[in-house]
């Protein structure tokens, strides 16, 4: 990070700040100044991961440090129908990038909250010891959760095998709900906030995108039609988003138990 945008920087306060530059161009400059060690580089990484797939556009970075991240300011937009279409195909393209093994060569963050993201080759494994059991312990140990919702925990991870088909470890974005869809400044979407991507199943980014309000149809229609994925992805997508319930349960409080325990009473 050049001088100049460090002093900038400096002067701001922690949030989401968008700049000019000296050259013209304009950034939306993520700052934190207690953010964990490596929170900025991963997510750095994680556009760099997402971009090179060439599936969806993806901010550039234009500079990244311990406690800020610059991007490429993709400005706001309103997609029309043929940006959805383009985006649910896009999603597509970004899914069929499969790694070897899943998870990431490092650990990430969901929203606030660490991910681990340890290479295995077994899919149900990985969501269990490095998704769902994690975030039990944690709620668990915060009082959020009892002994009775651990174990509920724990029955469903030893049922994933049955529950959930064999999937491939797609590249996926992670944290993908509907606002990190972006909707860019020409009509265009683009992934933001990608400090989650690793190699997982794809549907739980489809799951996800239904948790906090949902793409229009033509997304999935246009999703499916590249795809070809198994139409009862949704049947699956509580059982998916309950990660995504327990880490809202952790970083936000017991708000999110009800939601958690009637998953549970459904999944386990």
């Amino acid at each position: 990070m050049d001088g100049a945008l460090r002093t900038r920087i400096d002067a701001l306060g922690d949030g989401l700040h968008r700049i000019a530059l000296g050259d013209g161009r304009r950034a939306v400059v993520k700052h934190r100044r207690a953010a964990p060690r490596g929170f900025f580089a991963m997510e750095a990484h994680g556009l760099g991961l997402l971009a090179a797939a060439a599936a969806l556009r993806v901010p550039a970075v234009l500079a990244v440090a311990d406690d800020a991240l610059a991007l490429e300011d993709l400005g706001r937009g309103r997609p029309g129908h043929e940006a959805w279409a383009r985006a649910g195909a896009g999603l597509a393209r970004l899914h069929a990038r499969h790694g070897a093994r899943f998870g990431l060569d490092r650990d990430g963050w969901c929203g606030a909250g660490a991910q681990a993201n340890t290479p295995m080759d077994d899919g149900w494994r990985f969501f269990a010891e490095c998704r769902l059991l994690p975030q039990a312990r944690r709620a668990r140990d915060a009082g959020l959760l009892d002994a009775r919702d651990a174990g509920a925990v724990e029955r469903l991870c030893a049922a994933l095998p049955a529950r959930v088909p064999a999937q491939p470890p797609s590249l996926v974005h992670g944290d993908l709900w509907t606002a990190n869809l972006h909707g860019c400044a020409d009509g265009d979407l683009a992934l933001i906030d990608a400090a989650a991507a690793h190699h997982g199943w794809a549907e739980t980014d489809l799951a996800m995108l239904t948790l906090f309000g949902s793409p229009p149809q033509r997304f999935f229609d246009a999703y499916q039609a590249a795809a070809g994925i198994d139409a009862r992805w949704r049947g699956r997508a509580g059982l998916y988003n309950l990660y995504h319930l327990l880490n809202h349960l952790n970083l936000f409080g017991a708000g999110y138990r009800d939601a958690v325990r009637a998953t549970l009473a459904a999944w386990a």
